[in-house]
């Protein structure tokens, strides 16, 4: 454990002048364009119109007619929050009464935080985002230890938990940084969440001396010198082991997760947006920055992109290519295809698939790093319709009778027992391995809404409400079709929760979408092949 430490302080925010910018570099080619006004106009989004109002300002609290279960689940977030010493500083994971194992529920977690988050900012209530990003930004500069070795300086916690002494009427924090974890692996996506989160706060609020401070600046920097060192990398993705992210057990997700890299890209392009530039040192951090996000579009969208047409070029792929000029660069061989796959890609539609290494693709569907590519637009425009195609097309498959499939399909028997090690929690159409989760919701509004196609996500919440509440907001769903409350599935999931209300308001007020989505940027358009489904 990191030790029970006392935060008697949290580090002073400061008021920055606002800097111009737009001639960070003086490389037309690595010239991107900055995000970062003031005035925060989304052109785009302002001229979008589902129903709800336009412009970045936050609604009324529950201004729209809700459905029976909206006040219910804000009965339900509110009964979750944490305090620490008078402050709310977060939500618990879960607040399940039933359950006789507490286990790490009763704690805040960074990527559990986030729905939550959204769903406070959405609502008018910014104060809880502000002291939830203080306080594990001062969590981030603790030692940490697994066993004898000393994890990197830009680590974000997994979690932390309040300890309240009712005798000295003291609170204290205490963070785990992977070291209880199972498996023990550091969360590789908490870092990433923590940065698009703080660009959602500055985005809802137009508050920019919290970004600013020399906090956060700091913090954002130590994040990603985790991931811009240069080693023996041959690609731009992130190196990962299994369960660094939301599938937090073995999955077979080693390697290049798609997760990861959305992630990793969405928090460059938040931090591009928030970083100032007052030195060289700042201008030639920045520079670094620009140039990842360059080489990482390519590859994820030459790479990672899947459709029917670069199935058939797999398919015809011819191995041991030896130059500059191979067609298979990563030595696949095309027996690896599994049969699954030949029925479950439409002539139209399109996703990035899980994983691209050296002779290995994982072909599965996942969820979350599709979204998150959609918002983040690492996919292209076009990419971005063809992966809603696809949720269309496949929609028994990937969203059932209970949004959303986090991975598709499932793995069982013999390749269940060589895969995950036999993991009882991850058998078949359950948890992490083709299970159904709610949280998901809310990704898939957003990425409905940025595609002008709201359309899936109405359709998709009508499903969970159909049954969310009365089954008492479980965690995930078990079965092909989401249809069974998971086996070990924990009852009032704050995410659960959270999800289904941010879905509801940014489905009502479509300018929400502003804080969690960034648009396309032209001069970081890949120059490669599309294929044909792309522009059908």
């Amino acid at each position: 454990m990191a030790g029970i430490r006392k935060i008697s302080s949290i580090c002073s925010i400061s008021e920055m002048e606002d800097l111009d910018l737009s001639g960070m570099l003086d490389n037309p080619m690595l010239n991107l364009k900055i995000e970062r006004q003031r005035s925060y106009d989304d052109s785009s989004l302002s001229e979008m119109s589902f129903g709800g109002r336009t412009g970045f300002n936050t609604p009324p609290r529950n201004s729209f007619e809700p459905h029976p279960m909206v006040a219910n689940a804000w009965e339900c977030l509110k009964n979750s929050l944490v305090y620490f010493r008078g402050e709310r500083v977060g939500t618990l994971a879960a607040v399940d009464h039933q359950s006789e194992e507490v286990l790490n529920y009763d704690q805040v977690f960074v990527r559990d935080f986030v729905p939550s988050a959204l769903s406070y900012l959405m609502n008018g209530e910014p104060e809880i985002v502000k002291n939830f990003l203080l306080k594990t930004l001062r969590l981030q500069g603790w030692e940490k230890k697994v066993d004898q070795f000393k994890l990197g300086e830009g680590v974000m916690p997994a979690s932390f938990k309040v300890l309240h002494d009712a005798v000295r009427n003291t609170d204290t924090l205490m963070a785990d940084f992977g070291e209880s974890a199972i498996g023990r692996v550091a969360p590789v996506d908490s870092g990433f969440w923590w940065i698009i989160l703080l660009r959602a706060y500055t985005k809802s609020t137009g508050d920019l001396s919290l970004s600013e401070s020399d906090g956060c600046q700091k913090g954002m920097k130590l994040i990603l010198t985790l991931c811009l060192s240069e080693g023996f990398d041959t690609f731009p993705t992130l190196l990962c082991a299994d369960g660094c992210c939301m599938i937090d057990r073995r999955m077979g997700v080693y390697g290049y997760p798609i997760e990861i890299q959305a992630l990793f890209f969405m928090a460059l392009r938040c931090a591009l947006s928030m970083l100032k530039q007052d030195t060289a040192d700042d201008k030639a951090y920045v520079e670094r920055v620009v140039k990842r996000l360059h080489a990482l579009s390519y590859h994820m969208r030459s790479y990672f992109w899947l459709d029917f047409q670069q199935l058939n070029n797999i398919y015809r792929y011819k191995t041991e290519e030896y130059s500059h000029t191979a067609v298979n660069k990563f030595n696949v061989n095309p027996d690896s295809i599994p049969d699954w796959l030949f029925d479950f890609m439409p002539t139209r539609g399109g996703y990035f698939i899980g994983n691209v290494s050296p002779a290995r693709m994982d072909f599965r569907w996942f969820a979350l790093g599709n979204c998150v590519a959609i918002l983040s637009s690492l996919a292209t425009p076009e990419q971005s319709m063809a992966i809603m195609d696809l949720i269309e097309a496949r929609w028994d498959d990937l969203v059932g009778e209970m949004p959303l499939k986090i991975s598709y399909p499932a793995i069982e028997s013999h390749e269940w027992r060589i895969v995950t090690g036999c993991d009882p929690k991850n058998t078949r159409w359950s948890y992490h391995n083709g299970g159904s989760w709610p949280v998901l919701l809310w990704l898939l509004t957003a990425a409905s809404v940025k595609t002008g196609r709201p359309h899936i996500a109405r359709r998709a919440i009508e499903l969970a409400e159909s049954r969310l509440m009365k089954d008492g907001w479980p965690e995930y769903y078990d079965g092909k079709l989401g249809r069974y409350v998971g086996k070990q599935a924990r009852k009032q999931q704050t995410w659960s929760i959270a999800g289904y209300l941010v879905a509801k308001m940014m489905l009502e007020d479509p300018s929400h979408l502003g804080m969690i989505s960034l648009d396309e940027d032209k001069q970081m358009e890949s120059v490669i092949k599309r294929s044909a489904s792309w522009t059908n």
